[in-house]
């Protein structure tokens, strides 16, 4: 009954604190009117166990089954989105109550803007549910291993569509734009409706806050400039990343590299991401420590971590910067072939830096991970790059949130890695030839049972990635690494 459908959305909305019971009879209305119906009886039963996606999903689908929207995912998305939208405040109310409870406590607000986004339904909790994930030890501390399945399938009509838009459409420019906030979507571009972003100010210039629809971590944030301008390393970029955690001192935030190969997936906007997780990286113990001559106050070290990490740690943000800087400016014109790192192939630049900052015990911190993308023949894919004999796991650029411990692998490695389980058990021969011999091998290494075999693999996977993070190193962990880090330092110290 879709009636009863209807009103436990409601209550659901009212019991999450979306809306007000005064709001009732105006919700109902908007829904009726979304889902094209005629009249309404109200029902008598209201009580339900249904979760609000649940709820949704039932709507949508009378929706469908009553052709109001075609089956295709699109349709379904944009239906979901505006049905949410219906119990959502105004981004101007949602900005001032965010800064009234900022006043009181930055995670208040936080907490209010990261409850509203997941019970609206932009944060697609149900579909995160689905991703597989755990935690591993390892020689460099903890890693998080997520095999990402929170993605929907598109169906034929979804795919058929996308293969027949033909026309770019620039509204919005991308997927991270201001202009996303409350759009209705279409072919190609995700809905909206349901999206409000916070407005931010970093180094006096216009920036805005907002969750990822599909978050890898508790509170994983996304801040992105006003204007749609390429991602830029830059002493802004240092100066934005330490304001940021000085009003948000529980946050951390990072930023993509701006190079292909070891940046991000989007380099056309500028942005970082936040949030409120410790990573691996974030506890990773000091290598050594060094001093910076021209910044003595500045406590700095290299970490003991498979990515080559200088951390910077100081009371104050403007020193940071400074130094940060200094290393970015310095690292962008070193080259060193003894370990293959060029800065430069003719005019096309091939150094940049992964920064990261966080407020921790009375210190600002900046971490700075050197990274390099240069190819050759050997690795066609990057130098610094997963090599080849890893692509069976991992062979995507490595992030940011990569750099710092968590994995985010495909979601093809979960029937394969069904297969690689059957095959270690000896219940099937069946097994792509990409991980036959890391299968081969695990099978001599160790003494495989049913009861074991899961736990196996995800140690297994743990070693892939690390050695993916090992790879993307530009100083290796070893005597002739090291030794190569600290002419870089000398280097910068020159």
């Amino acid at each position: 009954m879709i009636e009863q459908s209807i009103e436990q959305l409601i209550n659901k909305s009212i019991e999450a604190g979306l809306i007000e019971e005064r709001d009732r009879i105006y919700s109902r209305n908007q829904l009726i009117g979304l889902l094209k119906l005629d009249s309404f009886t109200e029902p008598n039963t209201l009580q339900s166990e249904a979760s609000i996606p649940e709820l949704l999903n039932q709507l949508i689908n009378y929706a469908v089954e009553h052709s109001v929207i075609d089956s295709a995912l699109d349709d379904r998305e944009k239906l979901d989105a505006q049905l949410m939208n219906v119990f959502l405040s105004k981004p101007s109310e949602i900005n001032h109550t965010f800064s009234r409870l900022y006043m009181q406590d930055p995670k208040k607000a936080t907490n209010y803007f990261y409850h509203m986004s997941q019970v609206s339904h932009y944060i697609q909790t149900e579909r995160i549910a689905k991703n597989i994930h755990y935690q591993a030890e390892t020689a460099y501390g903890k890693l998080d291993i997520t095999i990402n399945l929170s993605k929907p399938e598109k169906d034929p009509e979804q795919i058929k569509r996308e293969r027949q838009l033909k026309q770019a459409v620039k509204y919005p420019q991308c997927l991270l734009c201001r202009e996303n906030e409350g759009y209705v979507g279409r072919t190609g571009h995700p809905a909206r409706s349901n999206h409000r972003i916070i407005d931010l100010e970093l180094d006096k210039e216009a920036w805005f806050f907002q969750y990822s629809p599909y978050v890898y971590y508790n509170e994983h944030s996304i801040v992105f400039a006003k204007d749609h301008r390429p991602m830029v390393i830059a002493k802004k970029t240092f100066k934005r990343l330490l304001d940021f955690v000085a009003q948000f001192p529980h946050y951390f935030i990072g930023s993509n590299a701006d190079l292909p190969i070891v940046g991000g997936s989007i380099l056309s906007h500028d942005h970082y991401q936040a949030g409120n997780y410790t990573f691996g990286m974030t506890e990773a113990a000091n290598l050594f420590s060094f001093e910076l001559q021209n910044y003595p106050n500045i406590q700095a070290s290299v970490l003991n971590w498979p990515m080559s990490v200088i951390r910077l740690r100081h009371p104050e943000q403007e020193q940071l910067v400074q130094a940060g800087d200094a290393i970015l400016q310095s690292w962008r014109n070193y080259s060193d072939e003894e370990v293959a790192i060029r800065a430069y192939s003719d005019d096309t630049p091939h150094n940049t830096i992964t920064p990261i900052a966080r407020y921790r015990d009375g210190y600002f911190e900046l971490d700075l991970v050197l990274r390099n993308n240069r190819t050759n023949k050997a690795h066609p894919d990057g130098i610094f790059h997963p090599h080849q004999d890893v692509h069976h796991i991992k062979k995507e650029n490595i992030g940011l949130i990569e750099v710092m411990g968590l994995a985010v692998l495909p979601p093809r490695l979960k029937p394969e890695l069904d297969q690689v389980s059957a095959y270690l058990t000896e219940q099937s021969d069946s097994i792509a030839d990409y991980h036959q011999a890391w299968a081969d091998q695990l099978r001599a290494e160790t003494d495989i049972t049913p009861e074991n075999v899961q736990g196996v693999i995800e140690e297994a996977l743990a070693k892939k990635f690390t050695r993916v993070l090992e790879d993307s190193g530009v100083f290796k962990l070893n005597i002739e690494g090291e030794a190569a880090f600290k002419r870089f330092i000398s280097f910068l110290n020159s």
